[in-house]
């Protein structure tokens, strides 16, 4: 099948045709004829299939029917963090260049002046996160009286985030008359039947297995000790193959630790995580991209808005408890068919999340050992520990549930889906000791007067 087939505008297809699409991928080919129709739609497919083309290539052919009123928006694209914003922004301006049509975006971590101006204005669509979009909108910036088009993107994750509430009272404030699109590569029955609150008769288009990762992305699993993953992961990268690596830890604590000792041993290494300011995010995302890093560390707050082209390898230091952000975060490389691999460093500990994810997917991961690496060495006296969160706590909650933060975020999950509340996703990172402007972080106290000091992580 040929774009030229889906009743897309010409003026979407000399875009499509300058980024050099030539076929749509299955959702794209399933999707695009039931947007163009009106219907509401729950779309699922895997990571990397062109879910975000799927949604946009249609929706501003829509919108090249009229024209915003001054003041007003008309459409409206949720999604759960400021870099998926940021991508799903670089897609519409893409696909968008020979059109008439105004954009925005509305998310937390920068200055919200430009955002209230465009609000203020009217734009024909707006792309945010559900938390500082509501809390402008709860100051009356913006005249959404007018949406036409509203669209949920990792619905999975913004619910899972705690979103749902928020969620909930932004589309209180829309239209009832509107076309609404939800997708997402994972999307659980469970789910699926509460986001049915925001869609009237959807239909839905599912490609391929519910939560199936991308077949064109190999998989294999290293068991290791939890204190030689490090020296793993420094000898993996020994080779040249792995030439653009992402690299997934739970904690972003464990994200810089692990940035500092690859770049101690030569290895250009960036991080991506809820303590890094936006500035500071993009611009590693910027580096990674264009080669100047080889390695990029994020957590899973981070894996939803990573859409880079050329990742050769993702590789999991942790082992994700949650089956869904294995998918999603082993959906950052073999994108578009492109092929890409999948390594997954798992200690004894994570034993039962490797066998979780199994039953999920509906098959065993292949086991390595890999070549020249000494599994017997001893751990030194205080083990590199990733920052991993141990089972029934959180780092510094002091004996606080989960549910009972006293910065008043949303409980998390259960069984410690997503990365937390929408704070970290929606606000501006808060000050943490030694984050500075490097890979952040904390140190070790002071030697003086005989205070005990751990052995820093090398």
């Amino acid at each position: 099948m040929d774009f030229r087939q889906l009743g897309l505008d010409p003026r979407v297809l000399r875009a499509v045709d300058d980024a050099g699409y030539k076929e749509p991928t299955p959702i794209q080919a399933a999707a695009i004829p039931v947007i163009l129709s009106g219907k509401d739609l729950i779309g699922i497919a895997q990571t990397g299939t062109g879910k975000t083309a799927a949604f946009t290539l249609p929706l501003l052919t829509r919108l090249t029917t009229g024209h915003s009123s001054p003041g007003h928006i008309r459409a409206l694209i949720l999604a759960p963090t400021r870099e998926l914003v940021v991508q799903i922004h670089e897609n519409v301006r893409a696909y968008a260049q020979y059109l008439s049509l105004s954009v925005a975006t509305v998310f937390g971590g920068v200055g919200e002046k430009p955002q209230i101006e465009a609000l203020r204005r009217g734009a024909d669509i707006i792309i945010a996160t559900p938390g500082r979009l509501l809390d402008l909108m709860g100051r009356r910036y913006g005249n959404f009286s007018g949406i036409q088009h509203l669209v949920l993107d990792e619905a999975d994750r913004m619910l899972d985030m705690g979103f749902l509430p928020a969620i909930r009272d932004v589309v209180r404030q829309l239209p009832k008359r509107r076309q609404t699109l939800l997708f997402s590569a994972t999307l659980s029955r469970e789910i699926e039947s509460v986001t049915r609150e925001f869609l009237q008769t959807p239909q839905s288009v599912e490609i391929g297995r519910r939560s199936n990762p991308a077949e064109t992305v190999a998989q294999s699993v290293y068991e290791v000790p939890r204190h030689l993953k490090p020296a793993m992961l420094q000898h993996l990268l020994r080779d040249p193959a792995l030439e653009m690596v992402l690299v997934f830890t739970q904690m972003k604590h464990g994200a810089d630790r692990i940035a500092r000792r690859l770049e101690q041993n030569g290895i250009r290494t960036a991080t991506l995580h809820s303590n890094r300011s936006q500035n500071q995010r993009l611009r590693a995302l910027s580096e990674f991209k264009a080669g100047v890093v080889r390695v990029l560390v994020a957590t899973d707050i981070a894996a939803r808005g990573i859409d880079v082209d050329g990742i050769s390898h993702v590789v999991n230091f942790d082992f994700p408890p949650a089956p869904e952000d294995y998918v999603h975060r082993i959906g950052r490389t073999g994108r578009a068919n492109a092929v890409g691999d999948a390594i997954s460093l798992v200690s004894p500990d994570e034993s039962n999340d490797l066998r979780a994810l199994e039953r999920f997917i509906h098959r065993t991961l292949p086991r390595k050992q890999l070549e020249g690496f000494d599994y017997s060495a001893a751990a030194p006296a205080f083990a590199a520990d990733s920052g991993r969160r141990p089972s029934g706590g959180h780092p510094g909650s002091r004996g606080r549930s989960p549910g009972n933060s006293s910065q008043g975020r949303p409980s998390r999950a259960p069984q410690g889906r997503g990365p937390g509340g929408p704070g970290p996703a929606d606000r501006g990172p808060r000050p943490q000791g030694g984050g500075g402007g490097g890979t952040g972080g904390t140190g070790g106290g002071s030697s003086r007067g005989g205070t005990f000091r751990p052995r820093r992580f090398r």
